[in-house]
C-alpha cells in the first residue's frame, strides 16, 4: 500500500501549513458524496541548478481555477498565492522530485444548491514514474469516455475519475498495465489520466480536442514538436489504424512521457529507442530539469 504522509507530513489547507494527519473534510460535503470538487496533477523536480522547481505552475493554477468556474465552485485564490503556498508545502516536506496535489473541495451541503464558499488543500508526496519505466502493455477498454455534453470536458473534476479507475482496473485485471479508452463515436480518445500519440510513416498523430482532456503536459509535447520538426496531425484514430502504427505513447503531469509496447494483441515494430516517441521523452526529461529558480520567499504560516 503506498504511503502519501506519515506523522510528520504538512499539507496547506485553507491558508495554513497544517499536518496532514489532522486534517479534516465535512463528510457532508458534496465533494465527499457526489465527487463534485475540482484538481489538479502537478509535478516538481531537481533541477540542475540543484534547486526545486515546479513544472508549469501558472499553467497548472490557471486550470485548476478555470475548472472550478466551469462547475461553479467559488475560487478566490491567486497563483503567486497558491504557487508561493506549494512551494512551502515542499520545503517543509524536504521534497524535491514530488507530485502535488492540489484539491478544491466544498463545505456541507447534501443539497445539489450551489455552495457559497470552497475549501482548498495542496497536498505534496514522493512518487516515482506513475505508470514505471518499462514498455505499456494496453489494452482498449470497453469503459468509454464521458459525452461531453454531459460533462465539461476541460474542467479536471473529481467524479470524472470514476470513469478512469474503472477502465483502469479492468485492464489491469485482463493482465494489461493500462487501458486506452475510446469516445462516444468510436475513436480513440485517451487514456484514464494521459493522453495518446501513435506514430505512422514518420509522423505523429493524437485525437483532436472535443472529447479528452488537452492536458497541459500534452501542450508541452506539442511544443517540442515543433522544436524538434516532428510533424503532429490532430485528429480522429479509429482503433484500426492502430493495426498499423509504427509507435504509440502515453504523456501526462503522472505518467511523463511513456512508451507503449502493445495494444491488445498487437505488438508495434518499431524499437523504442528509434521512435519519435523516443526523443520527445528525452527532450521532456531535459526540459523539466533546466527550469529557472523560484526567487519567492514563502509568506505561509
Amino acid at each position: 500500500m503506498a504511503t502519501y504522509y506519515n506523522d510528520n507530513t504538512f499539507i496547506y489547507h485553507n491558508g495554513n501549513l497544517v499536518k496532514a494527519k489532522d486534517a479534516r473534510i465535512d463528510l457532508y460535503s458534496q465533494t465527499m458524496h457526489y465527487g463534485y470538487g475540482v484538481f489538479e496533477g502537478i509535478r516538481s523536480y531537481k533541477t540542475i541548478h540543484g534547486t526545486t522547481a515546479i513544472f508549469k505552475p501558472e499553467e497548472h493554477y490557471d486550470r485548476l481555477r478555470k475548472s472550478a468556474q466551469a462547475l461553479n465552485l467559488p475560487y478566490n485564490w491567486s497563483n503567486e498565492e497558491l504557487i508561493d503556498a506549494t512551494y512551502a508545502v515542499l520545503r517543509r516536506n524536504d521534497l524535491q522530485d514530488a507530485y502535488i496535489r492540489p484539491l478544491i473541495y466544498g463545505p456541507a451541503n447534501m443539497s445539489f444548491n450551489p455552495n457559497e464558499e470552497s475549501n482548498i488543500t495542496i497536498q505534496a508526496w514522493a512518487m516515482q514514474p506513475f505508470l514505471g519505466d518499462k514498455l505499456l502493455r494496453v489494452h482498449i477498454s470497453e469503459f468509454q469516455r464521458p459525452n461531453p455534453k454531459a460533462f465539461h470536458m476541460q474542467a479536471k473534476a473529481c467524479g470524472h475519475y470514476v470513469n478512469s479507475i474503472l477502465a483502469s482496473q479492468d485492464a489491469k485485471a485482463k493482465g494489461y498495465d493500462e487501458a486506452l479508452l475510446k469516445d462516444l463515436n468510436g475513436n480513440i480518445a485517451e487514456g484514464p489520466g494521459a493522453n495518446f500519440f501513435m506514430e505512422k510513416n514518420g509522423q505523429l498523430i493524437t485525437p483532436a480536442a472535443g472529447h479528452i482532456l488537452t492536458g497541459i503536459t500534452r501542450a508541452t509535447v506539442l511544443q517540442l514538436c515543433a522544436a524538434l520538426n516532428i510533424d503532429v496531425e490532430e485528429r480522429p484514430i479509429h482503433p484500426d489504424e492502430l493495426l498499423t502504427a509504427d509507435s504509440a505513447f502515453f504523456c501526462g503531469t503522472a505518467a511523463e512521457v511513456i512508451g507503449i509496447q502493445q495494444i491488445d494483441n498487437t505488438t508495434l515494430p518499431m524499437p523504442w529507442a528509434e521512435s519519435l516517441g523516443a526523443q520527445v521523452q528525452q527532450a521532456y526529461k531535459k526540459l523539466v530539469v533546466a527550469q529557472p529558480i523560484h526567487t519567492k520567499a514563502t509568506v505561509v504560516a
